[in-house]
């Protein structure tokens, strides 16, 4: 018997290549699949239908073609009200507060594994599926669901995946968790797909033509108002274009002259003010990681070592955690990292094995880096 026989699956279908091939996989192994386009953009119908974004009607064509050619069902699912709340004003909101959000991350929260799931349970079924790369299981030492990098390196995706909870993971399948992207796309090929050669999407959903600013400037403009640049000793520099237009790490669009390149290592929405250094003043080796949420172990009650990864598809480094809560953790590096950034996730990994993360919320003042 098939191991899906008798179970039902949403798959949230993009209009990308992993997407239509995670549903060609679950209907191959005996699942009955329904797929669910979410509209999440808040323009008029017609407007939308332009857009050829991740989850943009423009993308409905596509994927009513291959629901048509494989034989299963497909819906659009109106999420935009839940989006906007739960990503849109956040993205926003953090970056009034001189932060640096990741909204991909957030849409897979709220949206995603949580809307998206609790609506198709609702419905009766029983998972919802997406077109990531990263390995759910289940550890019966442990008495927990896991999650696991994906086999690709190159595309594995479980950072942007530590806030699924244990009632999520155990409602959730990731079909492509084992394959690589080249696999993928044979796949589709073979299949006859019209995805199987499609680029992939890099932009934000909701801001297609990276003008932050512009998005910004309509929503938050006290983030646009011109102000200093400062030396951490408070020397003033020069005037920058407004908060938004930097983050912790950046060099360029500073408009300054001097010895050493600068950059940003601190931004203070209150005093509408940007610190610069030179990039040895970029590195840091303390933080404050909040709301953590705990995937493959339970709430840490004493110090342990890990692998921390503080930005999609950086090398984790070894740190310390110490817990200061259950969803708070203050993170040591053994080495100074640079340009940590408050609004970023902060993902703790043994191995390939997710253990728990966070959102970087406090960055410690640098030490005597050598």
């Amino acid at each position: 018997m098939a191991q899906g026989r008798g179970k039902k699956v949403a798959v949230a279908l993009s209009g990308g290549v992993d997407s239509s091939v995670a549903a060609a996989l679950l209907l191959k192994q005996g699942y009955e699949v329904i797929g669910i386009t979410m509209r999440l953009a808040d323009e008029d119908l017609e407007d939308w239908g332009e857009t050829r974004t991740c989850c943009g009607l423009g993308e409905v064509e596509d994927v009513r073609r291959v629901a048509h050619k494989l034989g299963f069902p497909h819906y659009v699912l109106d999420l935009r009200e839940v989006f906007q709340r739960t990503v849109m004003e956040n993205f926003v909101a953090e970056y009034c507060r001189g932060r640096t959000p990741n909204p991909c991350i957030r849409c897979n929260q709220f949206v995603k594994f949580d809307a998206l799931l609790r609506r198709v349970r609702a419905m009766g079924l029983d998972y919802v599926a997406t077109g990531h790369y990263a390995r759910l299981g289940y550890d019966e030492q442990r008495g927990r669901y896991t999650l696991r990098r994906g086999v690709d390196a190159e595309k594995d995706q479980s950072y942007v995946l530590y806030p699924l909870t244990q009632e999520q993971m155990a409602h959730t399948l990731l079909p492509l968790g084992g394959l690589t992207k080249r696999e993928v796309r044979a796949i589709a090929a073979d299949l006859g797909l019209r995805t199987a050669g499609k680029p992939e999407s890099q932009e934000i959903c909701f801001i297609p033509d990276h003008n932050y600013p512009r998005f910004l400037a309509e929503r938050a403009p006290e983030t646009l108002r011109p102000g200093p640049i400062v030396t951490p000793e408070g020397k003033v520099l020069g005037e920058h274009a407004g908060i938004a237009f930097y983050t912790i790490g950046q060099r360029r669009r500073l408009g300054l002259s001097a010895p050493e390149p600068l950059y940003v290592v601190d931004i203070d929405p209150q005093r509408n003010m940007l610190v610069v250094d030179t990039r040895r003043g970029t590195y840091r080796q303390e933080m404050i990681v909040e709301e953590v949420n705990y995937v493959s172990l339970p709430p840490l009650t004493a110090p342990r070592e890990a692998w921390v990864m503080v930005r999609y598809r950086a090398t984790p480094q070894p740190a310390m955690l110490t817990p200061l809560g259950e969803t708070c953790v203050h993170v040591r590096f053994h080495r100074p990292q640079r340009a940590l950034t408050p609004g970023q996730a902060a993902v703790f990994y043994e191995g390939d094995l997710v253990l728990a993360g966070g959102t970087i919320a406090h960055v410690f003042p640098a030490e005597s880096v050598s």
